[in-house]
């Protein structure tokens, strides 16, 4: 019976880590004003860049694919999260830009920050139910069991963020820690965040973790 459940959950975690809509393309947007901060946001599985949970002052929306959480969907993420800030950088080359995503997404601006904190600078992240998460406190992210069938780069957990400011939230959730338990999936992963979605209330510099609802340091 055991056996059973974990691996109806698990094909569910697979399947449905994030919003039910599916989208695969980025919104139609031109370089955003370089005034401000340039904020831009990834969803979770299944998700679209129209409707990924994120609000507030937010200039881009990514779009990837996100139907199934793979090591492929994730490369498709950090490829098109590379592009527009990229993009964005080379018309504003001062202007701070600050990236966040949430669950699948999460792991699409972890793997981002890991791969290009030695040659872009000015930038902060905010990782909401990160599956790549590296405990302690609590435990490691789902990444890590579940990495032999997800596939790198999504596979893992990590802290490589260099000199990056990072702020990761995880709030007794088996898919940002193990140690939440695989029958807290997937109602703590969808309710648990409900104020982490707005951007406006994540600066740009900060540096630590939000650990079922307690600070800790980075």
């Amino acid at each position: 019976m055991r056996t059973r459940r974990i691996a109806a959950v698990s094909a569910a975690f697979l399947l449905t880590a994030g919003l039910s809509s599916m989208g695969q393309a980025s919104a139609a947007q031109a370089t955003a004003p370089c005034e401000g901060t340039y904020t831009i946001v990834v969803g979770g599985t299944g998700s679209s860049w129209n409707n990924d949970r994120f609000y507030g002052n937010i200039q881009q929306h990514v779009g990837y694919p996100t139907t199934i959480p793979n090591g492929a969907s994730a490369r498709a993420g950090v490829n098109e999260l590379n592009r527009l800030v990229r993009d964005q950088r080379a018309a504003c080359p001062s202007q701070h830009v600050k990236m966040a995503g949430y669950s699948l997404g999460a792991a699409v601006v972890h793997i981002w920050v890991t791969e290009n904190w030695r040659t872009f600078d000015n930038v902060n992240a905010v990782l909401i139910a990160d599956p790549k998460r590296q405990g302690p406190p609590g435990a490691n992210g789902g990444a890590v069991p579940f990495g032999g069938i997800i596939g790198a780069p999504l596979a893992g957990a990590d802290k490589s963020f260099g000199n990056v400011p990072v702020k990761t939230i995880c709030h007794w959730d088996y898919v940002c820690d193990e140690s939440a338990g695989i029958w807290t999936y997937p109602k703590n992963h969808v309710d648990n965040y409900p104020e982490d979605f707005n951007m406006d209330h994540h600066n740009d510099s900060a540096n630590e973790q939000w650990y079922n609802g307690a600070w800790y340091p980075a």
